[in-house]
């Protein structure tokens, strides 16, 4: 398997594990919400994710973004996981996934 290949396998990972993750005050995945903007894995299968919170003020700003930094170590083959919480873009429920809307009963 070619490093791309493996690449994108790990970040296919990355993504299902992240879906298991959720905002306690909205019964959806922070992956359909729109709150993971970018994750990056590298030749090592060191992996960063950058994502954002609802607003400065969520209430688990202190813990959601080490959940999911602590559940990206524990898939196989990753060298190590670090969450950056970035504030630009500014989320808005523009950001969404379909999935999102309609499990919101947006649509």
């Amino acid at each position: 398997m070619d490093s791309k290949t493996a690449e994108t396998s790990m970040q296919e990972k990355v993504v299902e594990l992240i879906k298991t993750c959720y905002d306690p005050e909205i019964p959806v995945n922070i992956y359909e919400l729109g709150l993971i903007y970018d994750i990056d894995v590298d030749d090592q299968n060191n992996v960063k994710v950058a994502m954002t919170l609802t607003s400065p003020a969520c209430p688990v700003a202190g813990t959601l973004p080490i959940e999911v930094e602590d559940k990206i170590k524990t898939l196989k083959d990753v060298a190590s996981a670090k969450v950056e919480i970035v504030w630009e873009p500014q989320w808005s429920p523009d950001m969404m996934s379909d999935v999102a809307r309609y499990e919101l009963g947006m649509m």
